[in-house]
């Protein structure tokens, strides 16, 4: 059961969940978030080998889906994995994350490399 209480058509559906996952670029994403907390876009970017605009496609559509926050800061947007996502939902981040876990750690490498 869901600890959210919103109404069942605004809650995250695990159809919902799985079609935005089968996208390699916003798994990636969503593994990044799940092991470094936050990330600025450029970070992405750099991690994933993405341009800016590729990424804020998906990042808007990780937003839409209330899977992600965001703040600004100065000139960049960093996100973050909502901690309002279902408890389901979070265990199957969270198993992928583990299945994935030297790969997110490549990329991390990658954006280290090439941050803002």
């Amino acid at each position: 059961m869901c600890i959210l209480s919103l109404p069942e058509e605004k809650m995250l559906q695990p159809v919902q969940l799985f079609k935005i996952l089968s996208d390699e670029t916003r798994l990636a994403i969503v593994m990044l978030l799940r092991e470094s907390g936050e990330m600025c876009v450029c970070d992405l970017c750099g991690a994933t080998s993405e341009s800016q605009p590729k990424i804020s496609r998906h990042m808007a559509i990780l937003r839409e889906a209330e899977l992600v926050l965001d703040r600004r800061e100065g000139k960049w947007i960093h996100y973050r994995l909502s901690p309002h996502i279902p408890a389901w939902a979070a265990e199957t981040i969270t198993t992928s994350w583990l299945c994935l876990r030297e790969d997110v750690r490549e990329w991390l490498e990658k954006s280290t490399s090439s941050s803002c």
